[in-house]
């Protein structure tokens, strides 16, 4: 059974940071791309992940929301997946799903395995 199980969600104040982790199961984890995807408050899951890291390379891409605040980073020893989140701010506010997908890409669209996600709230 596949399984992809984020953590570390939480309450935050703006400009702390916070660490996600996604433990996946069920697949090899060295074939697939990672992603982690946002769905703010009465919107859509974005389509676009904010941080991917490829499977070939480890090489990683992010949304220009995001970029020099997340960094996604991947443990192939533990099957786990980061998003280390800096200076964060109440924008951020969404629920946060991990994603993976057998992909030569980043693996920033369309994945095929979802988690289930978790909360990030950033307020004061």
């Amino acid at each position: 059974e596949v399984q992809l199980v984020e953590s570390g969600g939480g309450l935050v104040q703006p400009g702390g940071s916070l660490r996600l982790s996604c433990a996946a199961s069920g697949f090899t984890f060295d074939d697939h791309a990672f992603g982690w995807f946002r769905q703010a408050p009465g919107k859509e899951r974005e389509r676009e992940g904010a941080a991917c890291i490829s499977a070939v390379d480890g090489s990683t891409h992010y949304s220009n929301s995001v970029k020099g605040r997340f960094t996604i980073t991947r443990d192939k020893a533990k099957n786990t997946v980061y998003l280390q989140m800096n200076n964060l701010k109440p924008e951020d506010t969404a629920v946060y799903y991990c994603s993976a997908s057998l992909s030569s890409g980043f693996g920033c669209y369309d994945p095929d395995y979802w988690g289930q996600g978790t909360q990030v709230t950033v307020s004061s």
